[in-house]
């Protein structure tokens, strides 16, 4: 049965055209049923630059490019964010943070909407902080909580506070552990995100520009997180969940750890082993996509 995109928007129906601002696209100027019509798999993360040699990435496993072929930004007409498709495969980045990964998604699900497409599963990939765990684990998320532990995104509308689920879709979650059993590369966990407003103070830093509190402060917060339940640390998992539940569509996260927090604040890993680390979830969410398209 197909599912398409869910609006909670009714004064879209009103527009005679939709410029989609950020991505240098609008339905005046594209023709996006025939530009995006065949995604099935949406893949988002921070860094334009991962996001193009993750799409190399999935060209070759899909058989669909081969070494070396380039693939255009289809958002070049503006800086803010890239975007780049291979067969049934979207890939956009998002920035860093809850307003800019916001902004990125009321676009992109309007985009799939004007696209007519079905059937859409969303996926962001990236990296975090880990807590209790080796660095290079990868974490699935279960549900993202904020900064109090609570599995919510709370955001002031019309100057009142709206509170929305940040849960994510449980067999898409079984699924993707159950690729990365298949795959047997590197340690696999679900568990929860927690979602912050910052890098430094807001995730218990020791290193920022401010800091005042200590570090056995820090330790017993951190150590808080782990016993309910959170295994990573990151900045867009939030309103990515709020927003794929009031859309309808499945979504997952999946980030790989860089360092383990209850160690230490800084990632002193070598570039070498960062690049590795960050092609893990490539690694898994290609393979996952292979599987649902049968070529595995």
């Amino acid at each position: 049965r197909e599912s398409f995109i869910h609006l909670c928007n009714p004064h879209l129906e009103k527009m005679k055209e939709d410029i989609l601002y950020h991505f240098a696209l609008g339905t005046g100027t594209h023709d996006f049923p025939a530009l995006f019509g065949d995604v099935k798999f949406v893949c988002v993360g921070g860094s334009a630059s991962r996001m193009k040699s993750f799409t190399a990435y999935i060209a070759e496993e899909l058989g669909l490019g081969s070494p070396g072929d380039d693939y255009p930004n289809i958002c070049a007409g503006t800086d803010r964010y890239a975007m780049y498709k291979v067969g049934p495969v979207l890939a956009v980045s998002h920035g860093m943070g809850i307003p800019s990964i916001s902004i990125m998604l009321h676009e992109l699900i309007k985009l799939l909407h004007h696209a007519k497409c079905s059937n859409i599963t969303l996926i962001r990939i990236g990296t975090s902080g880990g807590i209790g765990l080796e660095p290079g684990s990868v974490v699935i998320t279960r549900q993202s909580v904020d900064a109090t532990f609570k599995p919510q995104f709370e955001q002031v509308i019309l100057g009142k506070s709206v509170i929305r689920s940040t849960n994510l879709d449980d067999q898409l979650a079984k699924e993707l552990m159950q690729c990365s059993k298949e795959i047997n590369q590197f340690n696999t966990v679900i568990g929860n995100t927690m979602c912050t407003l910052d890098f430094y103070e807001g995730q218990g830093r020791l290193d920022g520009a401010i800091c005042l509190y200590n570090e056995e402060e820090k330790l017993q917060y951190l150590k808080e997180a782990y016993d309910s339940g959170v295994r990573n640390i990151e900045m867009e998992s939030s309103v990515f969940a709020a927003m794929c539940n009031l859309s309808g569509v499945k979504g997952a996260v999946v980030c790989v750890t860089l360092l383990n927090r209850l160690e230490g604040d800084q990632i002193s890993s070598s570039h070498d082993v960062l690049v590795e680390y960050q092609q893990r979830p490539q690694k898994l969410v290609g393979y996952f996509i292979k599987k649902r398209l049968g070529k595995v």
